[in-house]
């Protein structure tokens, strides 16, 4: 018999952003329960196996009430035991909510661009070491939490980082190709840099970096094992 599909809390932190559902239901082989974070949307309940938490356009440390709650909230799913998967912002949240520190850049990192992975984590299992993945951001995870093993890194600094049932990237493997140029065309990028990053945004480079979307299925094998592990006690 065919075990259920993995029950998935989607925390959309996008402001309602078209792109991050379609992305995300396209990527993750699970069935989806979606809260819109920013309307201050979150689960009542345990009755999922796992969590994501998706990129945004906030940043972690603004003093507003849904980002508050939804730390508050990453905390305690991770205390009782919730495999967690945050990306981009969300790896941003589970830093703060688990005791990290995240500070502002004086830069965007945007555009597709070169991660190295540690090699010994089983999110990135069948990944290049040295892989492509498309980057937006203007915040960074400075401190990771006490007893959190970086996993991933760039030039800009920490791009992942786990702990216990707990995986975090920084960048965005979730991305196609009109998801990327449409968040690289909101930026407020100078027109020279604008140009760069849009050149960069091919098919090339999208297919090269469809490797990374492995994270997706490595997650829900890791979500899969614990969801087992619980039905056998």
């Amino acid at each position: 018999m065919t075990a259920p599909r993995p029950r998935l809390a989607l925390l959309d932190a996008s402001h309602g952003a078209e792109h991050t559902r379609r992305n995300f239901r396209r990527e993750l082989a699970a069935d989806l329960v979606e809260y819109d974070v920013t309307e201050r949307q979150l689960p009542a309940d345990d009755d999922v196996d796992g969590v994501v938490v998706t990129g945004s356009k906030a940043s972690v440390y603004w003093e507003e009430p849904w980002i508050e709650e939804l730390v508050d909230w990453t905390g305690e799913a991770v205390e009782r035991g919730l495999p967690v998967l945050g990306v981009c912002f969300g790896h941003q949240v589970v830093a703060q909510a688990l005791g990290g520190r995240v500070e502002g850049m004086d830069e965007y990192e945007i555009g597709y661009r070169e991660v190295r992975h540690s090699g010994d984590s089983m999110l990135f299992a069948g990944v290049d070491e040295r892989f492509l993945a498309f980057t937006t951001h203007q915040d960074r995870v400075v401190e990771l939490p006490p007893g959190a093993r970086p996993i991933a890194e760039n030039d800009f600094g920490n791009h992942g980082f786990e702990i216990g049932d707990v995986f975090t990237v920084q960048f965005h493997p979730e991305y196609d190709l009109e998801t990327a140029r449409e968040v690289a065309e909101g930026k407020p990028l100078a027109d020279e840099t604008l140009a760069r990053v849009l050149s960069g945004i091919t098919e090339e480079h999208y297919a090269a970096a469809c490797d990374v979307k492995g994270v997706f299925d490595n997650f829900l094998d890791h979500v899969r094992t614990v969801r087992a592990a619980r039905a056998a006690d």
